[in-house]
């Protein structure tokens, strides 16, 4: 993610999240204010940016002698999220970070418990 000419560069298996903000409606009608779903356990928001996942070791290297080892290919288990999905994920597990007066959280994928994608083919067909 590009952001006023800086790279924001997510790692791991990590996920940046742009969280839901305003007022939401409870279940009987009354509109919530921002600091009462903020203390809720589960919250939404959408992706912004995702790491390249969990890394693996190479099998090929020996560890004998590392210095010897030339650079190896990095190679990644993926996460499942992508750019541009809803996510619900645990609000404890989330660490909030301020960019450019935005609010965003980072999630570890561990802590997000559905994916919504819009599927374009199904869209399309």
């Amino acid at each position: 993610m590009r952001n006023n000419g800086k790279n924001i560069i997510v790692v791991g298996d990590r996920i940046l999240i742009r969280p839901d903000t305003g007022e939401k409606k409870s279940p009987s009608g009354l509109y919530l204010p921002p600091s009462v779903i903020e203390k809720q356990d589960v919250r939404g928001g959408v992706v912004v940016e995702v790491g390249p996942g969990i890394p693996l070791g190479s099998p090929d290297s020996t560890f004998d002698e590392p210095w010897k080892e030339k650079k190896s290919n990095v190679k990644y288990i993926p996460t499942q999220a992508e750019v541009g999905d809803y996510v619900l994920f645990l609000s404890k597990a989330s660490i909030e970070i301020e960019l450019e007066k935005r609010k965003y959280l980072i999630v570890s994928q561990s802590a997000i418990l559905v994916l919504i994608r819009d599927d374009i083919e199904q869209v399309l067909a």
